[in-house]
C-alpha cells in the first residue's frame, strides 16, 4: 500500500516509515522543506536497506490512499488547511497529541475536544480520520531491530478505515485494537501525557497493554 507521511522527518515519522517499508509498503515522507525530506529519505533507505522516498508534504500524499499526520499540535490546523484539497477521499491517520510545551506531562483538552476531532471537523466527511499510535514510544520506533511492546488503540467513525488502519498497525509488529468512535480520541490523546509522566517518574518508555482480550 502507498502511504504518505506528513511531517515524516520527525522521530515518529522516520520510525513508521522504516517499519512500514520493511513490511512491503511504498512509503513517502514529506516535510515543509522538500530537500530536507529527500535527504532524510536517502539516509533512511541506506540505514535500513529499504526504499523510502522524500519530498514536500503535498508530494508525499499525492496518489496515496493513506496519509499519516505527524506534526506538533501547534502546526496541526495550519498543516491540515494547507493540504485539505489533497486529502479529500483519503484515510488520514492522525497521531497528534495536543501537548502544550513545556507542560507536556499535563493533560490539555483543545477547543475541539481532541486533535483528531478537530481534524475531522476541519476536513469534512470526505476524509476518513483514524486516531491512533499515540502510545508507542518514538524512541522505540526508531530502534530498527527493537520489538515493540504493548497494544495500539485506534478509533474512527468509519469502520472500513479503522480496519485498514488496524492492519497497518499489525504490520508494525504490535496488536491493534478497535477503541470505538472518533469521540474516544479524547481519551486516547489524553493518556499520552500520563505516560510521559510515568516515564519521567519511573524511567523507561511506557506503553499500554489491554488484558482480558484474546
Amino acid at each position: 500500500m502507498e502511504i504518505g507521511i506528513i511531517g515524516g522527518t520527525g522521530r515518529e515519522g522516520r520510525g513508521l516509515a522504516i517499519r512500514w517499508a520493511r513490511a512491503g509498503h511504498s512509503v513517502r515522507i514529506g516535510s515543509r522543506d522538500a530537500e530536507r525530506a529527500r535527504a532524510k529519505a536517502e539516509e533512511l533507505s541506506a540505514l535500513a536497506g529499504v526504499t523510502v522516498a522524500g519530498g514536500s508534504n503535498a508530494w508525499a500524499i499525492e496518489g496515496a490512499p493513506v496519509a499519516l499526520l505527524s506534526v506538533p499540535y501547534a502546526a496541526h490546523a495550519e498543516t491540515l488547511r494547507d493540504l485539505a484539497p489533497r486529502l479529500a477521499g483519503k484515510v488520514l491517520i492522525d497521531i497528534t497529541v495536543p501537548l502544550v510545551p513545556p507542560a507536556v506531562r499535563r493533560v490539555h483538552l483543545p477547543a475541539g475536544g481532541a486533535a483528531a476531532l478537530e481534524a475531522q471537523a476541519l476536513l469534512g466527511e470526505s476524509v476518513r480520520v483514524v486516531a491512533t499510535l499515540h502510545h508507542v514510544s518514538s524512541a522505540h520506533l526508531g530502534e530498527l531491530d527493537a520489538h515493540l511492546e504493548g497494544d495500539v488503540l485506534a478509533c474512527s467513525n468509519d469502520a472500513a478505515a479503522l480496519e485498514l488502519c488496524l492492519g497497518l498497525v499489525t504490520d508494525l509488529g504490535v496488536r491493534g485494537l478497535d477503541a470505538g468512535p472518533l469521540a474516544n480520541a479524547v481519551a486516547l490523546e489524553s493518556l499520552t501525557p500520563v505516560l510521559l509522566h510515568l516515564n519521567k517518574r519511573y524511567g523507561g518508555g511506557s506503553g499500554i497493554r489491554v488484558t482480558g482480550i484474546p
